[in-house]
This record gives C-alpha cells, sequence and structure tokens, in this order.
C-alpha cells in the first residue's frame, strides 16, 4: 500500500507546499523509503521529459486552415438596444450609475491582479525555496562552521563548483554563520550563510544557470538574483526585502573589491 503522504510528497514536488507544509514532508521522506523511492522516480520522470520532449508545432498549412475558419464564422446577432428599459434606467438616481462604474472598476482591477500575481512555473526558482527550507531543518544548514572568510572561502574549494564572495558582515548586521554544498536541478552549488537577527539568509551561488538581477517570492520567502563576475547568486530568506538587500548591496560592494584587487 503506498505511504499516506505520497501525494503530499508530489504536491512538494511541484511546489504547490507552504513552508511549514514543505518542512514537514521533507522530514517525512528522509525516513520513508517509499517517499524516497517516490521522489526519486519523479525526479527521474521531470529529467527526462525536459531531456527529450520535444514540442510539436502547427504547420502552416494547419494555421491557414484553422485562419480560414475562422474568417467564415457567422458574425454575432447585433442585438438590438430595448429603448423602454433604457428610459427607463436614465430614471433612476444618478449614483446608481457612479457606483456601477466604481464596480466594474473594481472588477476589473481584480482580474487584472490575479493575472498579474498568477504563480509563474519556475523549477529552478522552486527548488532554490526548498533548499532554503531544508537548510533550516536540524543540522542541515551548514557542513563548515565558522564566522571567518578566511575558513569557510577555503572551505569550498573541494566541496562545490564555484569559489563565492565570502564576508563577515557582523557590524553591519549580518553574521556569517558558515557554509556548505548544496543541489539546485543537479548542479553543486556553493551555499554561504548569513544570521540577521532572527532569520536566517542563504546565499547560493553558481556559474553558467538560469538567473538574472530580479526581485521575487515563492511560498512567502523573498528572492533576490544577481551576477557578479562570472558567477550568478541568489539570496533567500523571510528577512524583509529591506533587509535582505541590504546583505545584497554589501556582498556586490565586496565582489566589486575583490575584483579590483
Amino acid at each position: 500500500m503506498p505511504c499516506v503522504e505520497a501525494l503530499r510528497l508530489q504536491a512538494w514536488f511541484d511546489g504547490e507546499l507552504d513552508a511549514v507544509a514543505a518542512a514537514d514532508i521533507e522530514r517525512h521522506t528522509e525516513g520513508c523509503s517509499e517517499c524516497r523511492a517516490l521522489l526519486t522516480d519523479l525526479t527521474g520522470t521531470r529529467r527526462l521529459i525536459r531531456d527529450r520532449l520535444t514540442f510539436g508545432a502547427a504547420s502552416p498549412a494547419l494555421r491557414e486552415r484553422v485562419t480560414r475558419m475562422l474568417d467564415q464564422e457567422m458574425p454575432a446577432p447585433i442585438r438590438r438596444p430595448d429603448l423602454a428599459r433604457q428610459a427607463a434606467w436614465r430614471t433612476r438616481p444618478f449614483w446608481f450609475g457612479a457606483l456601477g462604474g466604481v464596480t466594474a472598476a473594481a472588477a476589473a482591477a481584480t482580474i487584472g491582479f490575479l493575472l498579474l500575481s498568477a504563480r509563474v512555473p519556475d523549477v529552478f526558482l522552486d527548488e532554490l525555496v526548498a533548499a532554503h527550507v531544508r537548510s533550516l531543518m536540524p543540522t542541515h544548514l551548514t557542513d563548515v562552521v565558522s564566522t571567518s572568510q578566511h575558513t569557510v572561502k577555503p572551505w569550498f574549494a573541494g566541496h562545490a563548483d564555484v569559489s563565492p564572495v565570502v564576508a563577515d558582515f557582523a557590524p553591519q548586521g549580518y553574521t556569517l554563520v558558515g557554509g556548505r554544498a548544496d543541489y539546485i536541478e543537479g548542479k553543486r552549488v556553493a551555499v554561504v550563510v548569513y544570521e540577521h537577527g532572527p532569520h536566517v539568509i542563504n546565499v547560493f551561488s553558481w556559474a553558467g544557470g538560469p538567473a538574472s538581477s530580479r526581485l521575487t517570492t515563492r511560498n512567502g520567502y523573498h528572492v533576490v538574483f544577481w551576477k557578479a563576475g562570472n558567477l550568478d547568486y541568489g539570496a533567500v530568506s523571510d528577512a524583509g526585502w529591506e533587509e535582505l538587500q541590504g546583505l545584497v548591496r554589501l556582498l556586490r560592494e565586496r565582489s566589486e573589491q575583490d575584483a579590483r584587487e
């Protein structure tokens, strides 16, 4: 009999769980061999789809045929105005019309907001946030624990494919905790970990991946992407935008300083 958490695991894999539920299912998966096997199968299936699935395109003949059929569609019948109804409506108080306009505008604004705020599928972003949530579990946050950049940065030489900028910004409120290696979409990335008050900030870095200078939010976590030199960075935290971007500014300044030296 399948594990009762199989459906929730699939929802987590599709990025449909909130942070608390995601952390819960990840803890469950560590001790459930059935769910680990299912996760392996899902990951393999996703990889095969991406690598081997080809997307079909309509042929020019089909597009022409569909266009011709649309051109031949009969226009909708024109409804003649009901003059009696219009006259009755004009006798109503003015504020009815004003209220109707406000309601229509509110409805249009609501629809526009829903369309603009609709979740955009982004597997890399989902896995980045999932890795951040996973790191908050006991013993998952760091592989090397140190507040010294001279300890953390050399550690990445044998454990990650990149050498990220590392610095302790404790005087500015961002304390270096350590670092770890992680995997995002099969890519081995370096993660530098900071603490800012009660918030943990994971700074991921990798080379040659999907990234851009942008800000976004996923499952309640703020994410900032940027590029420095030949590396891409992504900072993830539940800290406020101002606090998170404060660390990003410090890291970018340090990157520029290191490049000049």
